[in-house]
């Protein structure tokens, strides 16, 4: 079992995109947990739970973000860029539709959600954003050149707007994730899962409450001094 790392962020409002299920979802209900309002973006939308509110959102469109954005009541001050697609295949056989839609959701959409709330950040003086990377977009990975290169855009757009917007108040980090145990890599063929397993040095793969832990804390005034950094969560599946 986790240790669980718990944070003040009542009276906040958060944004997490790709929320619906995953990684996303455990941070989402952290964040509730710990007193945030919660808005999920997601393609999917989904049923209202306490705490967390639901929005079907395609954040690869610029318009529709900057709509619901613009609709929130209170200035949303977190921001976590989770949401992500796989299209994989080898570089030569990897089509050009399949090129784009990783692109458009992993980095171009997070570019529309800071774009969005960077304004009422700036305006309030203070702002947190986590973007979620992956130690591929570091290291790259066969079959991957679309999600490698969005993740490694992810991080240099991480950068850039630390520099941006530390003057205004507002800190920019990334957490770039291994294989975390998630439904979704749990339904893999074990082999996977040992592949990962075999590249660390911890010898156990994080879940997805590492993964939140790493964000609360980027979130939270604990970090208050950190930005423009990225934080490896894989169990040093990559050093």
């Amino acid at each position: 079992m986790s240790a669980v790392f718990t944070c003040d962020f009542a009276g906040r409002a958060a944004i997490v995109t790709g929320g619906q299920r995953g990684i996303g979802r455990r941070i989402a209900e952290r964040l509730a947990a710990d007193g945030a309002e919660v808005h999920v973006f997601d393609r999917e939308g989904g049923e209202h739970v306490p705490g967390i509110t639901f929005h079907a959102v395609d954040i690869a469109d610029s318009a529709a973000v900057t709509e619901v954005v613009a609709s929130l009541e209170n200035p949303p001050l977190l921001l976590v860029n989770n949401a992500g697609i796989t299209r994989d295949r080898s570089l030569m056989r990897m089509s050009d539709a399949e090129w784009q839609a990783v692109i458009d959701v992993n980095l171009t959409g997070a570019f529309h959600m800071l774009r969005a709330v960077a304004p009422r950040m700036v305006e309030a003086g203070y702002g947190r954003i986590v973007n979620i990377t992956s130690i591929n977009g570091m290291r790259g990975k066969f079959g991957q050149a679309n999600y490698s290169a969005s993740k490694a855009g992810l991080i240099g757009l991480t950068k850039t707007a630390a520099r941006e917007l530390g003057p205004k108040g507002i800190s920019v980090n990334a957490v770039a994730p291994g294989m975390v145990l998630t439904e979704m890599t749990l339904a893999l063929a074990e082999e996977f899962r040992k592949k990962a397993l075999d590249e660390t040095v911890l010898k156990r793969l994080p879940d997805v409450d590492d993964m939140a832990n790493a964000v609360l804390f980027l979130l939270s005034d604990a970090a208050r001094m950190i930005t423009g950094q990225v934080v490896k969560v894989d169990a040093g599946q990559y050093i």
